[in-house]
């Protein structure tokens, strides 16, 4: 009917849907005109028919195909992680809806959904606490693009209250807390100290200290100004690397805090560096997100042969920035107000032995504690 090429015509399938109302509009006959002004009952047969006829063309219609990379902003609160598991559809993923979506745009054939190796998908770390999806972006790229293998840097952020930098015997429920500029002078410099290429066994699982892997090298890390929210400070720590383990960040994050609170003499970030196991701490899960992915050699290769873009997402920023603060600051912010998962961690820092090895029993008391994982 008239109304069902309206509706469509306004769906990413444009240009063939024009196509189809054109066939409708200009080439008809005058028996087809005629039909379109019978009553609604014996019009069915008619409708019937063209949908038919739609569906076949769509169908019968072959596209080329282009791999394109897809910028994503998204909440996970709510879903069952990242990752599709076709075998379990009763748990929604992040994945799930993203391929709903672009089945229903049209970008891909409904039987790839089901079998999303047929779209040559890949994925790229996904962020940890991020019930909204947003497409911010897509670009064309070759076709032996992988996201994983052609990223060759990462940048994280790390959301906190400030009174995790508090002494510890100060009211760690005290929201009153202001985060002084000479404090966060020393927390930038103890983030400094993670700067170059160092042996992060001890802030990982299941690597030696002469596993090669465990080495990781850190551009960039720091904390940036406090702000408030809900009559809470917090503030933002930014982390870059060429690529980072399992706990990584996390660890990272929670030895620097035990220092800061007095727990541990700052000699203890170089010597987790050395072949001793360092028993250190682990910060929550909530707070951290993957800010951006980096693709520098990617860009030097492709990004000006005249086909292909560079995967640099500048003209989206500003509403990657205005997504954060609408979803996912004020989601970070009620959860660590309501379930207090920083408070509650910094409770446990006084079972770590920080001057011996951690033993399994100590390992085991703080992860009983705080079951969090990173979703990457």
């Amino acid at each position: 009917s008239l109304k069902s090429v309206v509706t469509l015509t306004d769906s990413p399938l444009t240009e063939t849907l024009f196509r189809v109302a054109g066939k409708m509009t200009e080439d008809s006959s005058d028996a087809q005109i005629k039909a379109l002004k019978r009553p609604a009952d014996d019009t069915h047969t008619e409708t019937e028919y063209e949908d038919k006829k739609l569906k076949t063309d769509q169908d019968e219609r072959k596209y080329p195909k282009k791999k394109v990379a897809l910028l994503m902003a998204y909440s996970g609160k709510g879903y069952y992680g990242m990752q599709r598991n076709a075998k379990n559809s009763q748990f929604r993923t992040i994945e799930d809806e993203l391929v709903t979506a672009l089945v229903r745009a049209g970008c891909i054939p409904e039987g790839h959904g089901d079998d999303m190796k047929k779209m040559s998908f890949q994925r790229y770390a996904p962020v940890h606490h991020l019930n909204v999806l947003k497409l911010a972006g897509y670009k064309r790229v070759t076709g032996g693009f992988n996201s994983k293998n052609n990223c060759d840097a990462r940048t994280y952020s790390y959301m906190l209250p400030t009174v995790s930098f508090s002494p510890k015997d100060y009211n760690q429920e005290d929201t009153s807390f202001c985060l002084s500029s000479e404090t966060l002078q020393k927390v930038n410099c103890l983030f400094g100290l993670y700067k170059g290429t160092h042996n992060f066994h001890n802030f990982t699982s299941q690597k030696g200290p002469r596993d090669p892997s465990a080495k990781r090298y850190i551009t960039h890390m720091s904390c940036g100004e406090p702000f408030v929210r809900q009559e809470a400070e917090f503030a933002v720590i930014t982390v870059r690397g060429q690529s980072f383990m399992m706990h990584q960040i996390r660890k990272m994050i929670g030895l620097v805090i035990a220092v800061v609170k007095g727990y541990v003499d700052e000699r203890v970030i170089e010597r987790s560096w050395g072949e001793d196991k360092v028993d250190v701490p682990k910060a929550p899960g909530l707070g951290l997100v993957l800010e951006r992915v980096h693709f520098g050699r990617y860009n030097k290769r492709f990004g000006g042969d005249g086909i292909h873009e560079t995967l640099e997402w500048t003209e989206e920023e500003e509403a990657i920035s205005a997504f954060k603060d609408k979803h996912i600051y004020p989601s970070i912010v009620e959860t660590e107000l309501h379930e207090k998962s920083m408070v509650n961690w910094m409770a446990t820092l006084y079972i770590h032995d920080f001057e011996a090895t951690a033993t399994g029993n100590q390992e085991r008391k703080v992860d009983d504690a705080n079951p969090s994982e990173d979703l990457r």
